[in-house]
């Protein structure tokens, strides 16, 4: 386990024995869930932090139409939820399902409280991740405010695009970005092509090739 956790955002910097000792002083548990089980229902109360050792998680939410959507899939070894463990109001915004199996480190607050008194970089650690969070969130919420597919999709690629590399790699298939976007795989390629119709993009598989990044800026 402790060789998986170094490379887990939250002990980035720690060495494998120095994480030994820092667990040798505090409580914790390991806990396994078969693909597709439910781990934690959104309005949960948040209290035990979880660190994805094996497999991975998703989070979905449902909208207002009854439509499921999924917020992100949450690969090993990343955390859950860090920036909901403390605060007034530490409830789950999102259902948390299992992928696949699944195994889960479980670090009741009190031991994340210890960990932060016991190594200054896991307190570092720690903050970073719940800044990275809130701006995730941010960009998530801006992401769900467009209207059309074709405004979810100019935004996607744009953001890919990372700002004049016009060259991008889509990372996950057209029926995951579906999922993604919350809209059928037809409607998602039916926009896909008529972006390519237009001039707007050129699409060989994966590969995606901005031509026209002020017209995809339209929709944005």
């Amino acid at each position: 386990m402790n060789d998986i956790l170094q490379e887990c955002p939250l002990f980035m910097g720690i060495s494998e024995q120095e994480i030994k000792d820092l667990f040798e002083k505090i409580h914790y548990q390991r806990k396994q869930y078969k693909s597709g089980e439910l781990i934690e229902n959104a309005g949960t109360s948040y209290t035990i932090l979880r660190i994805v050792l094996k497999g991975s998680v998703k989070g979905e939410m449902m909208d207002y139409s009854g439509k499921v959507l999924k917020i992100e899939d949450i690969p090993a070894p990343k955390p859950l939820a860090t920036a909901f463990l403390f605060g007034m109001n530490n409830l789950l915004p999102v259902d948390i399902i299992a992928n696949h199996d699944t195994e889960l480190l479980m670090l009741p607050k009190e031991s994340v409280i210890m960990l932060m008194q016991l190594n200054k970089r896991f307190l570092q650690n720690f903050l970073n991740a719940i800044s990275n969070r809130a701006q995730f969130l941010s960009d998530k919420l801006r992401f769900l405010s467009f209207k059309t597919i074709r405004g979810k999709l100019a935004h996607y690629l744009l953001g890919l695009a990372e700002g004049n590399n016009v060259e991008i790699v889509l990372p996950q298939s057209q029926e995951k970005i579906a999922e993604l976007f919350a809209v059928t795989r037809p409607s998602l390629g039916r926009t896909m092509a008529e972006f390519k119709a237009q001039g707007y993009i050129a699409v060989k598989g994966r590969n995606v090739r901005i031509l026209q990044a002020e017209n995809l800026k339209v929709f944005v």
